[in-house]
């Protein structure tokens, strides 16, 4: 099925659909297409009877760099593609466009997925930075390979978190403050041990080892998985984490207002010129 540009879908096995992010060249940065591509594969999937799980992969050696900060023409394709909320304001001026743009496309996509009515299942390799953890965490299950990496920088970029803010929820809230405060990495290992990943695999079996796991729940009666996802998620949401996403979403506009206001730029400049140097000394 080749009508996507920048993800591929495929059927691997009987039941299994499985959504690959194929932009290797850019680290699967997530251009505006590509998550609307994705959302439309994910709702193929959702409606298609003779599928019971949905696998996200990823092409290249990183699952994905976060959002695509080199897109030129965002807020364009935006504008272009039929809503799947019911957020308004796209061509507003200041922080009005922004809102309704990460409403739409961060937010609100990632949480579309995460009540998909099937059971979904992330299959993670390498470097899952920043907006790569808003594609994971709304996934039911995680099978990462043994070389997973993954990030929330922005703080370091002056923003309080990624607009989907599920650490605590996902790490507790002390590794989830930690993992804020310092922009670093957690391995796949300590993730698993914490509690966010459900299995950790050498690389080169991390495909064959999540297709084998997806085809075994794709047995179980289609209506029960439904309804079990449900329950879980309602359990979640019983404890707050609704609010929480809301709290955290005001606080991400907050941020990228008072950077706009005082840097020009929705995040500190500071943070692009240390990354620049970083790169440049690695070159060396």
């Amino acid at each position: 099925m080749s009508d996507f540009e920048t993800i591929r879908y495929e059927r691997p096995a009987d039941k299994v659909a499985r959504i690959v992010l194929d932009r290797a060249e850019a680290r699967n940065a997530q251009s505006m297409r590509m998550l609307y591509e994705l959302n439309d594969a994910f709702d193929r999937a959702a409606q298609d009877d003779s599928v019971s799980v949905i696998i996200l992969a990823a092409n290249g050696p990183h699952f994905s760099a976060g959002h695509d900060l080199r897109e030129q023409d965002a807020l364009r394709v935006v504008q272009d593609h039929q809503r799947v909320g019911t957020w308004c304001g796209f061509g507003c001026a200041g922080a009005e466009s922004q809102m309704a743009v990460e409403k739409e496309m961060y937010l609100g996509l990632s949480e579309r997925w995460r009540n998909l009515p099937k059971p979904t299942i992330a299959a993670v390799q390498g470097k899952v930075i920043a907006g790569g953890l808003m594609l994971v965490w709304p996934c039911d299950l995680i099978v990462a390979a043994d070389d997973a990496l993954f990030q929330d920088n922005t703080v370091s970029m002056g923003v309080a978190g990624v607009e989907f803010f599920n650490h605590t929820f996902e790490v507790g809230a002390r590794k989830a403050k930690e993992m804020l405060f310092t922009s670093d990495f957690l391995t796949a290992e300590e993730v698993h041990r914490l509690g966010m990943v459900n299995h950790v695999v050498p690389l080169d079996e991390l495909q064959a080892f999540t297709l084998e796991l997806a085809s075994h729940i794709a047995e179980k009666p289609l209506f029960a998985l439904k309804l079990a996802k449900e329950s879980v998620n309602a359990a979640q949401d019983n404890q707050g984490r609704v609010s929480a996403m809301q709290t955290s979403f005001a606080y991400h506009q907050l941020c990228h207002s008072h950077n706009q206001q005082i840097h020009g730029m929705l995040i500190d400049p500071g943070f692009m010129a240390k990354t620049f140097k970083t790169k440049v000394e690695a070159a060396r």
